[in-house]
């Protein structure tokens, strides 16, 4: 009976595979957008490319348009994440390096390059609101700081240009990798001016 009752747990669930083929459709949308551009992405090859049928990705995203932005949007949930353990250097710390890394991939650059034209399209307005996110994110830890005491009151949209800005130079410069020492060295700087700055004022 046991042997039955372990046969049975992988039954299928509802939705299961529907959901893996999105997924397979998601992760080729993303390689092939990092390989060509935006401008260049083929909606048709993408089928092949996640090797489902043609129909799997008309169903899900009848609009071309659609499935970039939702692929553009998963792949930057990460980016726009601030984590709080309470130590709000370590956690801009960390918050520099995940945006570099996520920058420093092909299709990071392809993103980076994306936001820069004029915002006529779906897509670059659907990448603005990513960079939206990841501001309010932003603002969110570093209100909280200030509300515990780690921080004086401080324009925490300015912070984050602040920390951020140094992060997209060296990257988009691609002259050498942006390590935890330079986030660190970016952090230690700004918030060392922020709180010499406060206890002057």
């Amino acid at each position: 009976m046991a042997h039955g009752t372990a046969d049975r747990q992988p039954a299928r669930r509802p939705g299961g595979r529907n959901a893996r083929v999105r997924a397979q459709i998601l992760a080729a949308t993303v390689e092939l957008v990092a390989r060509d551009g935006i401008a260049g992405f083929r909606y048709e090859e993408v089928a092949e490319f996640a090797g489902v049928h043609k129909t799997s990705v008309y169903r899900n995203w009848p609009d071309r348009e659609e499935l970039v932005v939702e692929a553009l949007l998963r792949y930057a949930e990460d980016l726009a994440s601030v984590a709080d353990t309470g130590d709000i250097h370590r956690d801009l710390v960390d918050f520099l390096l995940a945006l570099a890394g996520g920058l420093e991939t092909p299709f990071g650059r392809t993103l980076e390059q994306a936001i820069q034209p004029a915002r006529q399209s779906p897509t670059v307005q659907t990448l603005t609101k990513i960079l939206d996110q990841r501001v309010a994110a932003m603002r969110r830890r570093v209100d909280t700081a200030v509300d515990r005491g780690e921080l004086p009151p401080v324009d925490s949209s300015f912070l984050g240009e602040m920390i951020s800005g140094p992060v997209h130079l060296i990257v988009n410069r691609g002259m050498r990798p942006f390590t935890r020492t330079d986030a660190e060295r970016i952090v230690g700087v700004v918030l060392a001016g922020i709180r010499a700055t406060a206890s002057h004022a």
